[in-house]
């Protein structure tokens, strides 16, 4: 995977802002997942630019006072972890 990765959301995966932080509940497993203010602010920017990861590294970009290859590494990291939650899938097409 890499920044040109194209993510999907999971279809079972319901999302809910809850005082500027996201709730997330998948169906299928039943849990419930709490992204902090970052997270959210990821979640957000997959929602408004389909899932394209290049997007989102922009927004990132624009919004924190780092450098782009922390927020890429960082932002790889946390898109691995929403796939090995079962919370988004890789788009391979």
């Amino acid at each position: 995977m890499n920044i040109d990765t194209k993510v999907d959301f999971a279809k079972t995966v319901f999302a809910q802002e809850v005082d500027g932080e996201m709730v997330l509940l998948d169906m299928d497993s039943e849990h419930y997942f709490g992204l902090d203010e970052v997270g959210s602010v990821i979640w957000q920017a997959l929602e408004a630019s389909h899932g394209n990861l290049q997007r989102v590294l922009e927004v990132l970009v624009e919004t924190y006072d780092i450098e782009e290859d922390v927020l890429r590494k960082d932002l790889m990291y946390f898109i691995k972890k929403l796939v090995e939650s079962g919370l988004v899938e890789v788009n391979t097409q």
